[in-house]
């Protein structure tokens, strides 16, 4: 593990709190993408690009991986730790202590490296739905000291990386005052509240357009996940035909429902892998599914990864 020099520090600059309002995962899931797609949202990274010359970027608060690769202005010393093992265990860590961090108000986690990562909350009511994630600059001027605690630290994890390339990325990292900084997160405070609104209207657009055939067949489904569930019983649990409500929930999703269903089922697994003491093959069984190749297949496919690597991922198991 890194040593208290190393070690991840939080830095909260801002927060606030509020009531809570519910919203459904997948609902969520489709307003950050059609955020993301807004032309406003567009806009504003664009200009914040040019004024701050710092990526930005807006993500689902369960990602697992580096938010910032391929941004426009990623740090080269973050690409290069980025493109090395499926990113680092220490820069996955840090992936997930900042959107811990940052559940209550923006938040910004100083990495391994002395790097800043920072994510500011994007809300419907007080419930979270994204982040806003920018950062990659230093507080403090990088020194020929650090960047050897750096090296010697990747080596001691067993990190392959180019460590001339990473010198050289180093040592033209963006060096910004703790104030001047402060304030670029401030306008992404200022920007996410506009979201909130934006998302919290979107949110009742959906409601409204959303027929109650739909809402109860999601409901249905979220409480039967785990049953050997076929459309034809969603479709008799609403008192619908199956053809009728096979359609209808394809418009109104953009899911079939065997998608649906099998994405609803890995959001719960991906939970449960969270638990060590749960063998894969129970956690495939216990959400649904009738087989574990079935299970892997489907895994991998949504989340790109099977769940064994998924879960050696995950920062709490990183040793």
């Amino acid at each position: 593990m890194p040593d208290e020099d190393n070690a991840v520090r939080r830095i909260v600059f801002f927060s606030r709190s509020g009531r809570v309002d519910h919203v459904e995962k997948e609902t969520a899931r489709n307003l950050l993408q059609k955020l993301s797609r807004s032309r406003i949202y567009q806009d504003y990274e664009q200009a914040y690009g040019k004024a701050t010359s710092l990526p930005l970027t807006l993500r689902p608060p369960d990602i697992l991986n580096a938010a910032l690769h391929g941004k426009k202005n990623e740090h080269p010393f973050c690409s290069l730790m980025a493109e090395t093992s499926r990113t680092c265990a220490a820069c996955l860590e840090t992936q997930q202590k900042v959107g811990d961090a940052a559940r209550e108000g923006a938040a910004t986690i100083i990495c391994f490296a002395g790097l800043c990562d920072t994510a500011v909350p994007i809300r419907i009511g007080n419930e979270l739905i994204g982040f806003l994630q920018t950062g990659q600059i230093a507080l403090k001027k990088p020194t020929r000291a650090k960047f050897n605690r750096i090296a010697s630290q990747l080596v001691d994890w067993g990190i392959k990386a180019d460590l001339k390339k990473l010198e050289e990325s180093y040592f033209h990292t963006r060096v910004l005052a703790k104030k001047q900084y402060e304030a670029m997160v401030h306008l992404l405070e200022v920007f996410a509240d506009h979201l909130s609104i934006i998302a919290n209207q979107l949110a009742v657009q959906e409601e409204n357009t959303e027929s109650p055939m739909i809402r109860k067949a999601k409901e249905f489904i979220q409480s039967h996940k785990a049953d050997d569930l076929s459309l034809s019983d969603v479709a008799k649990a609403v008192n619908s035909s199956t053809f009728y409500f096979c359609k209808m929930f394809k418009k109104v999703t953009g899911l079939h429902f065997t998608d649906y269903l099998s994405r609803i089922r890995i959001e719960k697994a991906k939970n449960l892998l969270l638990n060590p003491h749960l063998r894969v093959s129970e956690i495939a069984f216990q959400v649904g599914f009738q087989s574990l190749t079935h299970f892997n297949r489907v895994f991998r496919k949504i989340v790109g990864q099977s769940p064994t690597a998924y879960r050696q991922a995950l920062p709490d198991r990183v040793s």
